[in-house]
């Protein structure tokens, strides 16, 4: 038992000892977040022969499949209403702390044991134009589950339904903990696919970084930086949470099922290095974007720098016969201005200036095609 849990059991028993009220959620308000959709549940109940899979109005249909099934599971979507979780704590005797845990959201992944019955927290990922997380919860008992879900779009669970109705053996005729792997196998596996549209989307990324796209470019960086911190944040804890499951003697949950959680160890810890390896990548496209900006500032300084350095003997020759001297007064003042061909001839020297300096740039190799290119075609933003 970890000392987290030590000390709520500490804290529980003491109540008791006290005579106080937190023993049960039966007998305390449970309020349920402010913005919570209605829920809506589904009792899925079976055994190796048989199953049921619907829609329930309520939970008085659970008592029926508890009886008669070796494992029921109620799937909840939706948390909005208070009087049926309450409903469902006192069927249950699930503990008010770990329901206070459902409806406050926003919960770090993590595993406690009440008694007979374990409460793990675990967070499922979505990505459409950020990254957002949906806490859920699950209650695991001798031979029953409950999965208590925020109600977003979406769900992993699908393929686990899917197994129940194709008379999956392995699973028809296991007990509440392997049902409770497959769960949380699945919710570890919807992962991946999050994993790989965020690698698609920092290609487009690494792609708009050598275009040098601007401030729109640093807008996505610092978007999908917010976004991989929120998965590493996520996974991480969720990572310690199977290994607790997978090393502790924990109830309900047999040793022929730890082997299997092996498994969803392992997938947490590569989610754990791509989470790792895309925020080391996202680094590299910062600096490369930064880099492609200051080699592009530089291209920009270079034209200019080569353009006025081209115009500066120009203005000291348009400079050197803009002086006014009067040549009547003597033969020395700027004689060549008024020669016949002076005029041409200032010109000609003004285009040979310009020919020389293009000349010697290009032979020290400090302007080539690019440099025409720029001038000629500059990119546009």
């Amino acid at each position: 038992m970890t000392r987290r849990n030590h000390h709520r059991r500490k804290k529980h028993d003491a109540l008791r000892r006290k005579g106080g009220s937190d023993t049960g959620t039966s007998l305390g308000k449970i309020t349920p977040p402010a913005d919570a959709s209605p829920p809506t549940v589904r009792l899925i109940a079976y055994g190796p022969d048989r199953y049921i899979d619907r829609i329930v109005p309520d939970l008085q249909p659970v008592q029926d499949a508890l009886r008669q099934f070796p494992v029921t599971w109620i799937d909840m979507e939706g948390l909005g209403d208070g009087p049926l979780l309450e409903q469902l704590a006192a069927m249950f005797g699930l503990h008010s702390l770990a329901m206070e845990d459902v409806v406050h959201l926003h919960q770090r992944p993590k595993v406690e044991e009440y008694g007979e019955v374990v409460f793990i927290v675990l967070r499922v990922v979505s990505i459409e134009q950020r990254c957002v997380t949906e806490q859920i919860s699950f209650f695991v008992g001798p031979n029953w589950l409950i999965s208590l879900q925020e109600g977003q779009p979406g769900d992993p669970f699908n393929r686990v339904r899917e197994r129940v109705m194709s008379n999956s053996i392995k699973l028809r005729t296991a007990g509440s903990d392997y049902l409770a792997y497959a769960l949380i196998d699945a919710l570890i596996d919807s992962y991946f696919p999050v994993l790989e549209e965020f690698a698609d989307r920092l290609e487009v990324i690494e792609e708009e970084c050598l275009l040098s796209k601007g401030d729109a470019v640093i807008d996505k960086l610092h978007q999908a930086k917010s976004d991989i911190l929120l998965l590493r944040r996520t996974i991480w804890p969720q990572r310690e949470a199977i290994a607790s499951l997978m090393r502790d003697t924990i109830p309900c949950f047999t040793d022929a099922t730890r082997v299997y959680l092996r498994d969803c160890y392992d997938h947490s810890v590569q989610l754990v290095e791509l989470a790792e390896l895309y925020r080391e990548l996202i680094a590299d496209l910062r600096d490369l974007h930064m880099s492609s900006l200051s080699n592009r500032i530089n291209e920009t300084m270079r034209v200019l720098t080569i353009i006025s350095t081209l115009f500066i003997p120009l203005t000291f020759i348009a400079g050197i016969y803009g002086m006014n001297f009067d040549t009547r007064v003597s033969p020395y003042n700027m004689p060549e201005l008024e020669w016949y061909y002076g005029y041409p001839l200032c010109l000609a020297l003004m285009v040979l200036t310009i020919v020389g300096f293009l000349s010697f740039f290009i032979y020290k190799g400090w302007i080539g095609k690019r440099f025409f290119k720029t001038i000629i075609e500059p990119e546009h933003e």
